[in-house]
C-alpha cells in the first residue's frame, strides 16, 4: 500500500532570491533518490517559504522494488574439474553472490548466479534519504554555526519527516526529527503538530502560513490589483519582484501608501528606483501610465495595525525620495558635460586608464562602426556624441546613491541641458540589454555606442588576460558579448568582428602581432560559444557547419536557417557526399590556381565549368545575401563532381596534372564553405 511524505526542513529566513533554484534542487535530488533506489511513487510537489522548504510524496510504495539480477562467473572450465565438481572458483564465486555452488547456473559455457534481491521497507530507507536529501543542496554561500562542521544557507531549526502518520527518525546538525512544525512568527501560537503527511498544508493555513508558493503568488497579485484599483491606479507588476516578493512572506496582506506630489516632479526612475529595488515596493500608475504618488507593498502578516504599517513605510520611502531630490538638485548645478570631466579621476579597470580615456575611445569606435555601417550624417554625429556623454552620469551623486540609475540618468540629464533626444536615447540604450529578457537597442545612434561599449569592455579585459573561465565572469562580458550578438542579428547589421578587434586593439595601443593575432582567436571563440546559445534552436551538426567562420554575427545566423532547411531536403544527403568527397582531397592540394589547358579528358573539364557557372550564381546569390540560392547554385555541382570522380585520377604521376586537379577540387571547396562546411553534418 502506498503512502504520502511529507519532509519539512524549517530554517531561519533563507534569501528570497535562492529560493527558487532550492526547491527545484530538492524535487530533482528526491526523485532522482527513488528511481535510484526502486521506490515507486505517484507524484512529487515541493513548496516553500522564507523559513520553510518541504516535499511532498504523493503515493510513496512501502517497500523497494524486488529485484532479480544474472551475474556471469568464470567459465566451466575454469568453475568444474574433471570430476564435475564444483572448484575453488566457482565456490568463491558463489559465495561472493550468497548462494550455493549446486545453484549455480550453466550457460553460453559460463556459469551464472540468479541472485533475488528483496526491497527494503521504504520507511527504513528514509532514514537515510532524507538526511542526504539535506546535503545534497547546494547554495551559493553556505553557514556554519554553533560548533558543528555541518554548513547550510541558514541555520536548520527543525524537521519534519512524516510517511503517512509515522515520523522518520533521524538527525542532523543535532535536530532531531519530529513532527513538530513552527507557524507564522507574529500571528500563530508557536509550534503546531501535523498528524499526518496529508494534513501539512491545511496545517500550516491553520497557522497563518501559505506554504504553497503558486498559491501564495496568486494571493499577491490578486491583492495588489485589488488595492491599486481601490486606490484608482494600475499596479505594476513585475515577474522578478514579484517572485522577490512571494519569497519574503508567508502569510502575505497588500497595502497602499503614499508620498508626496512634489517628488513625481523627478524623473519617473528616479522614484521608481527607490521604491522598487530598494524597498520592495509596487509603483502605481493611472490608466495613461503616468505615476501616481502610490505605492504598493506586502506585508509579512494579517491585516491589524495596517495604518502603522503604512505610516512606517511611507516614512522610510519618503527618506529614499528626499534623497533623491537632494542628489537631483545637486547634479543639475553642473551639465553632463560638465560631469564627464570628472571621469578622469575614475578608473576603468587597472591598466586600461580611466573612465574618461574609456569615452575617448567609444568616440573612436563609434566614428569607426558607423563609416563601416555607412550610416547618414546626423545618426554618425548623434552617436559620437552619445559615446563622449555616455558615462558622464557615473559620477552624478544620484548615479553614485542608486546605481541602477546608470545610463537612466545620463538621458535624462541629456535632456534636461537641451542635448539632441537622439543622443539622450543612445546614452541609455548603450547599456542594453542590462538582464536577461531586456530589450535592444531600438536607435541606430544607441546600437553604434552599445556595440562600441561592449567591444571596448571585451577586448580591453581580454588584454589583461581575464577571460572567463567556469562560472566566474566578474566583468559581464558573456552577458555583453550575448547581447551584442543579439543585437547584430535583430538589427540585421553586417559588420566584421575582425575590423572591431582591430580598431579596438589599436585604440588601446596593442602593437605585438601575436597578441593581436591571439585577441582575434579569442575573441572569436568567445562571440562562437555564445552564437550556439543564441542559435541553440538549429541542428547541432548545422551549427558545427555553420560556425568555423564567425567574423559576420548576422551572417552565420541566416546561414545557419539555410543550412538546416537546406540538409532537411530529400536529395540532400546525396549532395553532401559530393561536397565532402571534394573536401576531403581538396585538403591535399597546396593552390587554388586552375590551368584549363592542363585538363586531360571531358569530366574534369565538365566539372570546372560546372564550377565557373556556381561560383558566377552563388557570387550573386551571396551578395543578395540569399544563402538558400546560393545553397542550391551548389548543387548543380553534384553530377559533375560525381563524374569526375568515376572518370578521373586525381593523384595522377605527372605533378602538373595532379596539382592542377586538386586545385579544382580545392576552388570547389573553399566555394562551398563561404556557406558551411559539410563536412560537419551527420547523416544517416
Amino acid at each position: 500500500m502506498a503512502k504520502d511524505l511529507l519532509f519539512e526542513i524549517g530554517t531561519e529566513e533563507i534569501p528570497a532570491h535562492v529560493m527558487p533554484g532550492t526547491l527545484a534542487q530538492l524535487k530533482e535530488h528526491a526523485e532522482k533518490a527513488f528511481k535510484e533506489n526502486r521506490i515507486a511513487f505517484d507524484a512529487i510537489r515541493t513548496l516553500g517559504t522564507p523559513r520553510r522548504t518541504a516535499l511532498l510524496v504523493k503515493g510513496l510504495a512501502e517497500k523497494q522494488e524486488d529485484v532479480t539480477s544474472e551475474n556471469r562467473g568464470p567459465s566451466v572450465k575454469i568453475a568444474f574439474d574433471a570430476d564435475g565438481k564444483p572448484t575453488k572458483a566457482a565456490q568463491g564465486f558463489a559465495r561472493g553472490q550468497h548462494v550455493a555452488p549446486e545453484d549455480l547456473v550453466v550457460k553460453d559455457g559460463y556459469v551464472y548466479a540468479e541472485v533475488h534481491e528483496e526491497g527494503q521497507p521504504t520507511a527504513k530507507l528514509l532514514e537515510t534519504l532524507l538526511p542526504e536529501l539535506v546535503c545534497g543542496l547546494s547554495f551559493p554561500n553556505n553557514m556554519r554555526w554553533g560548533d558543528l562542521d555541518f554548513k547550510f544557507i541558514r541555520p536548520i531549526r527543525w524537521f519534519v519527516a512524516l510517511y503517512d502518520k509515522d515520523v522518520i527518525p533521524f538527525e542532523l546538525a543535532n535536530v532531531k526529527s519530529g513532527r513538530t512544525s513552527r507557524g507564522h512568527r507574529f500571528l500563530s501560537q508557536g509550534d503546531f503538530t501535523i498528524d499526518s503527511a496529508a494534513d501539512y498544508e491545511a496545517a500550516c493555513e491553520e497557522n497563518f502560513i501559505i506554504v504553497d508558493q503558486d498559491k501564495r503568488k496568486a494571493m499577491i497579485r490578486e491583492q495588489i490589483e485589488e488595492v491599486a484599483k481601490e486606490n484608482g491606479g494600475q499596479a505594476e507588476i513585475t515577474d522578478d519582484l514579484l517572485e522577490e516578493v512571494l519569497y519574503l512572506v508567508e502569510y502575505p496582506t497588500a497595502l497602499c501608501g503614499k508620498f508626496e506630489e512634489k517628488y513625481l516632479q523627478l524623473p519617473p526612475e528616479a522614484v521608481i528606483t527607490p521604491m522598487r529595488d530598494h524597498q520592495r515596493y509596487f509603483p502605481v500608475k493611472d490608466a495613461a501610465g503616468k505615476l501616481l504618488p502610490l505605492f504598493i507593498t506586502v506585508r509579512n502578516g494579517g491585516r491589524e495595525y495596517l495604518e502603522t504599517v503604512q505610516h512606517g513605510n511611507e516614512r522610510v520611502l519618503r527618506a529614499r525620495l528626499a534623497d533623491a531630490q537632494f542628489f537631483f538638485d545637486e547634479d543639475r548645478k553642473k551639465s553632463l558635460e560638465e560631469h564627464r570631466d570628472k571621469l578622469k579621476t575614475v578608473v576603468f579597470q587597472q591598466g586600461l586608464g580611466t573612465m574618461y580615456e574609456k569615452t575617448e575611445r567609444l568616440a573612436a569606435l563609434a566614428d569607426f562602426i558607423a563609416d563601416e555601417l555607412h550610416a547618414d550624417e546626423k545618426a554618425h554625429k548623434h552617436a559620437h556624441r552619445a559615446a563622449l556623454l555616455s558615462k558622464a552620469d557615473l559620477v552624478t551623486g544620484m548615479v553614485t546613491e542608486f546605481t541602477e540609475l546608470q545610463g537612466i540618468m545620463g538621458r535624462e540629464y541629456a535632456k534636461l541641458d537641451g542635448e539632441c533626444e537622439k543622443v539622450a536615447i543612445a546614452i541609455d540604450e548603450h547599456y542594453k540589454p542590462r538582464f536577461a529578457g531586456d530589450s535592444q537597442p531600438a536607435t541606430t545612434a544607441g546600437r553604434i555606442v552599445s556595440t562600441a561599449d561592449k567591444i571596448d569592455t571585451i577586448v580591453g579585459t581580454f588584454s589583461l588576460g581575464k577571460i572567463p573561465t567556469g562560472s566566474q565572469d566578474p566583468f559581464a562580458l558573456r552577458r555583453q558579448a550575448l547581447g551584442l550578438v543579439n543585437m547584430m542579428i535583430e538589427a540585421k547589421y553586417h559588420l566584421s568582428l575582425s575590423a572591431l578587434v582591430n580598431k579596438s586593439m589599436d585604440l588601446y595601443g596593442i602593437t605585438d602581432e601575436a597578441a593581436r593575432e591571439k585577441m582575434q582567436q579569442d575573441v572569436a571563440d568567445f562571440m562562437r560559444l555564445r552564437l550556439k546559445n543564441v542559435l541553440e534552436s538549429i541542428r547541432y551538426d548545422v551549427l558545427d557547419a555553420v560556425l568555423g567562420d564567425v567574423d559576420d554575427l548576422y551572417a552565420v545566423a541566416q546561414r545557419a536557417a539555410a543550412v538546416e532547411a537546406f540538409v532537411a531536403g530529400k536529395d540532400a544527403e546525396k549532395d553532401i557526399q559530393a561536397f565532402v568527397r571534394v573536401g576531403n582531397l581538396a585538403k591535399k592540394a597546396g593552390q587554388t590556381v586552375v590551368d584549363a589547358a592542363l585538363f586531360q579528358n571531358d569530366e574534369e573539364r565538365a566539372l570546372y565549368a560546372a564550377y565557373e557557372e556556381a561560383d558566377k550564381a552563388a557570387a550573386e546569390k551571396l551578395q543578395a545575401e540569399d544563402y538558400a540560392g546560393a545553397l542550391e547554385a551548389f548543387t548543380q555541382l553534384s553530377q559533375p563532381i560525381d563524374a569526375f570522380f568515376d572518370g578521373v585520377m586525381v593523384m595522377d604521376k605527372d605533378e602538373n596534372i595532379r596539382d592542377n586537379r586538386l586545385g579544382l577540387l580545392k576552388s570547389i571547396d573553399a566555394l562551398v564553405k563561404r556557406v558551411a562546411d559539410f563536412s560537419k553534418i551527420v547523416t544517416a
